[in-house]
């Protein structure tokens, strides 16, 4: 049993990958957040499937979301219960569960913006006897900011460096930057550059019948399309947008890559040149800041893409980069520990998003607490 001195707050993550749950056990008693457990669970292919489904098709119907929100919070609540018998961890000591959802819907170049994520936390906070912190991001959107990204509040608390300007890129369904300047007084900054593993994910399973491409090996094999390439790069208006940004698998969707007719490509062109696109509109995002980074941190599931990374520093020649691994967390459970930070914060009426990243109007509690009805 863990030690009784310890207060543990736990943290999940469900991608825009879709692939499944990360979960971790997290201690702040120290300087820097102690990771004392962690679990990856993948979803069922059924499961999957219908979440990918209603995440990237636009009629998908408000009875199918209903239910997978319902579906989605009985796999958390059983692999939460799971993930605390296995790790023989006390219930009474666990603070709060930072549930960030699985997200449907992100949108906020409209009149009326929108963030949707899934996994119902009354079922989460029910079956688990633990209060829940969930629905993260539409606090934010009602103060005037995107609702994403978030974790840039949690990367500025474990990664700033006074000595050098750091990057902390997180390549998951969709690419976000984190831009921790070595001068204190410069706000951090962050903000989507676009597609990430998505797409290419999509074309994988297309492709290979492989939920992803393993080191980028296919990719490798082909030839970067230039001419597809330039013209995602030339028309596609949020490339050309300034940050704050964010964004959404249901924009960077199948669809959108059909309107630059990447079928006509050779199935490893087509990896090949959306590899590039996603090196490129990262780097582009780096080259947009305004301190001379020299350092980058990649974490997410496209840290282990190791063309993807070729390709990145081949855009970048002058930033030298590495895994969040050298700097303590690896790049798997980064984000699961954010949402365990911001499940802490919010528990302790504390901001958990930094207004020069969401555009939000003041920092602000964020999220919603579903309390555990055990008596502790």
């Amino acid at each position: 049993m863990t030690s009784n001195a310890q207060t543990i707050y736990l943290g999940t993550m469900s991608g825009t990958s879709m692939d499944g749950l990360d979960l971790v056990a997290v201690n702040f008693n120290q300087k820097h957040p102690g990771l004392l457990h962690k679990l990856n669970t993948q979803y069922p292919p059924s499961l999957r499937k219908a979440l990918q489904s209603a995440a990237l098709r636009s009629e998908a119907t408000i009875n199918e979301m209903c239910s997978l929100d319902t579906q989605l919070g009985q796999f958390y609540a059983s692999t939460i219960n799971h993930f605390i018998a296995i790790n023989n961890i006390d219930r009474r000591q666990i603070a709060a569960i930072g549930s960030h959802g699985q997200t449907l819907r992100h949108n906020i170049q409209k009149n009326t913006p929108y963030t949707l994520q899934i996994g119902d936390p009354n079922i989460i906070a029910a079956k688990t006897g633990v209060t829940v912190v969930a629905d993260f991001r539409r606090r934010d959107l009602a103060n005037g900011g995107q609702g994403a990204p978030l974790a840039p509040a949690f990367h500025q608390q474990v990664f700033q460096s006074k000595e050098t300007s750091r990057a902390i890129v997180n390549i998951g369904g969709i690419a976000n930057i984190t831009h921790l300047p070595a001068d204190t007084s410069i706000p951090v900054s962050g903000f989507d550059t676009g597609p990430g593993n998505t797409l290419l994910d999509s074309l994988s399973f297309k492709f290979l019948n492989k939920n992803f491409d393993h080191d980028g090996d296919f990719a490798r094999s082909g030839k970067v399309q230039h001419h597809t390439l330039q013209s995602m790069l030339d028309n596609e208006p949020y490339f050309q947008l300034r940050p704050p940004k964010s964004t959404g698998t249901d924009y960077f969707s199948p669809d959108w890559l059909n309107k630059y007719e990447i079928n006509k490509l050779t199935p490893p062109d087509a990896m090949a040149t959306l590899v590039e696109l996603t090196a490129i509109s990262i780097a582009n995002g780096i080259k947009s800041l305004k301190t001379n980074i020299k350092e980058c941190f990649v974490c997410g599931g496209g840290a282990h893409n190791s063309y993807l990374l070729e390709r990145l520093s081949a855009q970048l020649q002058t930033v030298k980069i590495n895994s969040t691994l050298q700097l303590g967390i690896h790049p798997d459970w980064v984000e699961a520990m954010a949402f365990a930070w911001l499940a802490r914060q919010t528990t302790l009426l504390l901001p958990g998003n930094l207004p020069s990243v969401t555009s939000a109007k003041t920092p602000t509690i964020l999220g919603g607490v579903y309390f555990s009805q055990n008596k502790r």
